[in-house]
């Protein structure tokens, strides 16, 4: 069964990365793209995705805000956020913000 997935980064490389990298997995179909928290929002009320991939510091709103505002309209969609920048706080933050995994580019991504 192949999943839809929404990828939101700021970055326009980083986001072509993340969609050849679910596309190439077979189980995946992106269904569309965001560059920021607002965009995520209105991109994944319109396409309802399975899976939902962010950035955490975007422009016009960040992940976390986005995060809370997703976890309220699409409480059973799995939210994947992944930053440059992690530390205990800043994961915890996205915990309650609703995010079910916070990836480390640094350590687990080569994009």
């Amino acid at each position: 069964m192949v999943r839809t997935v929404l990828i939101v980064d700021d970055n326009p490389s980083i986001r072509q990365s993340l969609c050849e990298l679910f596309t190439r997995q077979g189980d995946f179909d992106v269904c569309g793209e965001a560059e920021n928290g607002r965009e995520a929002i209105d991109r994944a009320q319109q396409f309802h995705p399975d899976l939902i991939v962010m950035d955490l510091s975007m422009p016009v709103m960040n992940s976390l805000d986005a995060a809370r505002v997703l976890r309220r309209l699409m409480p059973a969609v799995p939210l994947i956020m992944f930053s440059a920048y992690c530390d205990a706080f800043t994961e915890k933050e996205a915990r309650s913000a609703g995010v079910s995994l916070f990836v480390s580019k640094s350590e687990h991504m080569s994009v």
